[in-house]
């Protein structure tokens, strides 16, 4: 489903039209790229939008507002995946602020987490967070970090099954416990999977990704700048200047289309609370992307600064 020009034009006018400045082109710009979920074949873009941190704004007006800006040009740039857990603070609040905002797009795919060590408490958070996101059901739930997983897949199957969930998953990042997050993948009928991959963090391309893609599983890639620390490393350095054969103009889209030109990797979710950084990480869901080829080139030239 995609947003109509006045259902667009609305939420727009919902954030004071600020989304807009300066960017009277913006709806002449190429729809972001899109892969299907394998288990169904709904095409969703390459970027999303994290919420780790970024989000965790609390009552500030100010803040909550910025965040809801940044949420306005999401969506004005095609953006449809949010993605949240109950671990970031204040986060959903501040999602479900910006959603009402914006009038609840409905292009929206919102993707959560159970996060709670007791599997019998895991409906009642997945409610709090529904209500703090303010929509009618989640697109995606992940046992976010396998924290309980046993029992809160068995519910999110059970959700699922029931028709009051879309599409399950697992989550995993900092390289953990991958032993027994592949174990889960071969066993369970999972949609999605999230896990750390970018440039320096490749470990998941022996087995994990191999593996997704052999079982028709997505992969949301998280940690794609490694909370901001491979931007902070390579600000000072130049692009190369074959970088403009992939349509790269800073290191941004550099590192997420790194990302995305996996085979196996479905979206890739960088945070931001600025407007700027969130249009130039939709820029890299557009073409070209890097073939094998320029892919190696590219891990050679970061290795080498």
């Amino acid at each position: 489903m995609t947003l109509s020009r006045r259902s667009l034009l609305a939420s727009l006018a919902a954030l004071g039209g600020s989304v807009l400045l300066g960017r009277r082109a913006g709806f002449a710009q190429a729809a972001p790229l899109t892969k299907p979920m394998p288990s169904s074949g709904e095409a969703l873009p390459l970027i999303g939008l994290g919420s780790w941190i970024t989000f965790n704004v609390g009552e500030d007006p100010v803040a909550r507002d910025a965040c809801a800006e940044v949420m306005g040009a999401f969506v004005a740039e095609g953006g449809r995946m949010i993605d949240s857990s109950p671990m970031y603070g204040s986060a959903q609040e501040v999602i479900g602020y910006g959603l009402a905002k914006l009038g609840h797009p409905p292009a929206l795919f919102a993707a959560d987490k159970v996060w709670i060590g007791s599997g019998d408490e895991g409906l009642a958070q997945i409610e709090e967070s529904r209500a703090h996101w303010g929509i009618p059901r989640f697109d995606l739930l992940q046992v976010h970090n396998l924290l309980a997983w046993e029992e809160h897949l068995e519910t999110l199957f059970a959700m699922k099954a029931a028709g009051k969930l879309r599409y399950v998953g697992i989550t995993t990042s900092h390289g953990r416990r991958h032993k027994e997050f592949e174990a889960i993948m071969r066993e369970h009928p999972l949609d999605f999977v999230q896990l750390t991959y970018n440039i320096v963090d490749r470990e998941v391309e022996q087995r994990l990704l191999p593996l997704a893609h052999e079982k028709a599983i997505a992969v949301i890639a998280n940690r794609p700048f490694q909370q901001g620390a491979l931007i902070r490393d390579l600000q000072g350095q130049a692009l190369p200047s074959w970088a403009a054969e992939i349509g790269t103009r800073n290191w941004a889209e550099f590192l997420l289309k790194f990302i995305v030109s996996h085979q196996a990797v479905t979206c890739a979710i960088p945070a931001t609370s600025k407007v700027a950084h969130m249009r130039e990480n939709m820029a890299a869901a557009r073409d070209p992307l890097p073939d094998e080829a320029m892919r190696r080139r590219m891990i050679a030239y970061v290795e080498e600064i």
